[in-house]
Order: structure tokens, then sequence, then C-alpha cells
């Protein structure tokens, strides 16, 4: 099954970082968010990845195409081009990648973005994974997998519990507050990535669209199930999340599923 990566979106509120990289370049610890996601679907087996190139896709292509030149040390001839790999024979092992580049356009929606990599899902594939490049999770993509198929809806999303981004204050009868909760996690749904879908999906994206109205038409004809992720779960939207996440990563990334 293939994993379908939205890595085009230009990402506002990360503009210092996001002036010369896509969002999805964004460093955790030495490695871009888009590795950590791709490492959480290989630890369950699923390596085969579309990535939905859009503002700065150049950049995501050049890193894969230079990974290891970057990782080892090597020797090129400048005349012949002929280049040699000293590889480190320390190193842990590599990673199995197969990863399709797919140029999804500047500045368009991520529901049509989805829609343009229809000719890369063989019409043999039943099933299809989607999510975006900015958000990590301790998910068993297995269950999510096992899920999808027991409901045999066309659609199911990831639910997570969402962050709140501000400080709560709870009060008592005598509005005096008695305690302080410092962004805790709430009680609602969002849809956390981690989608995924039924090639007929298709026929509910549109041109010029987001891809909450295709949802939306997914729910309408009773055809989206939600698998309710209780575990971590972290977006990348803010400065703060950056920090974050680094943070996470030095002290207990629980969104690493893999050794």
């Amino acid at each position: 099954m293939k994993v379908v990566i939205l890595s085009g979106g230009l990402g506002y509120r990360l503009k210092e970082e996001t002036e010369f990289k896509p969002k999805p370049m964004v460093s955790i610890g030495n490695k871009p968010m888009l590795w950590h996601i791709m490492k959480i679907y290989s630890h369950y087996g699923f390596n085969e990845f579309i990535i939905a190139l859009g503002y700065k896709g150049d950049y995501i292509k050049d890193y894969f195409l230079n990974q290891r030149y970057f990782a080892d040390n090597f020797t090129i001839h400048t005349k012949s081009g002929y280049t040699q790999l000293h590889r480190n024979k320390n190193d842990k092992e590599k990673d199995d990648f197969k990863i399709t580049f797919v140029d999804t356009g500047l500045e368009t929606l991520p529901g049509e973005r989805i829609l343009k990599i229809k000719d890369f899902i063989p019409e043999s594939d039943e099933d299809f994974m989607v999510t975006y490049g900015d958000g990590v999770a301790d998910i068993n993509i297995a269950d999510l997998v096992k899920f999808h198929k027991k409901k045999g809806t066309i659609g199911t999303v990831t639910g997570v519990h969402p962050r709140s981004r501000y400080g709560l204050l709870a009060v008592d009868e005598k509005q005096l507050v008695w305690q302080f909760l410092e962004k805790p996690v709430l009680s609602d749904w969002i849809n956390g990535g981690f989608m995924i879908f039924k090639r007929s999906v298709f026929k509910y994206f549109r041109e010029g669209e987001y891809e909450h109205p295709a949802i939306k038409r997914l729910i309408k004809d009773n055809q989206l199930s939600i698998f309710t992720h209780e575990g971590f779960w972290h977006s990348m939207d803010t400065y703060s999340d950056v920090d974050s996440l680094n943070q996470l990563w030095i002290e207990n990334p629980k969104w690493k599923v893999w050794k």
C-alpha cells in the first residue's frame, strides 16, 4: 500500500524557516520532519511513498538524491564524474524507502494535490494512505489498516486529541481560580492525518479545493470512519512546536517507534 505525503504547502507560520525550505524539511533533531513521518510508516512495512510536491519541491528532491553523500565520506573524480562512497561500517542500517516525487503545483490546495497523484496509484491497488508533512504520532499503522479494512468505508481518518494553544483556568463557583492548566490536551477529536482511502475516493475530490469538502462528501454518504488514537500526537505549526519536538527528540521521542 502506497503512502502519499502532502508536502507542498507554504508554512506561513514558520516563515523564517520556510523562506528557504519547505515546511516538511524543517529539522527535528538532525533530520527533516518528513523523514520522521516516513520512518513511522516504514517501521510497519509501508515504505513506498508518493511525495506530493509544491513549494520548493526541488529542496526535497535534492535532499533524497544526495542524502548518501551527506551521510558518508566519498571521493569524486571531477573529470569523469566517477564517485566512490566510503561507507562507515558503524553506521546503522540505511533507510529503505521507494519514493515517487510528483510536482502537484506551487499553490495547489491539499484536496487537488491528492487528485493530482491519482495516476500514480495503480488501479490494482485497492487502498492508499495519505498524511500531512507536519505531524508525528506513536500510532500503530498496522492497527489502522486492520481497522480500515474491517469498517469497509471508502475513507478512514485518524482522530486525535488536540492540545490547547493556551493555558486554561479552572474556576470555582466563587469565581476563584483553583488551577492553571498549561496547554492541556483537550477531549475533542480532530483529524490528525494518517488517513486511508479506497481508490474510489478520487471521485470525491475536486480541483481548487481543500481536502475538507471531500471529507464532508464522504460523511454525507456514510463513507468515513474514524480510528481513534489516544496516544501521542504532535503537529508542527509554530516555532513553539518546533522547539517542543526538538526537546522531545532529546528527552523522550514518543513517536520514534522504530529502532
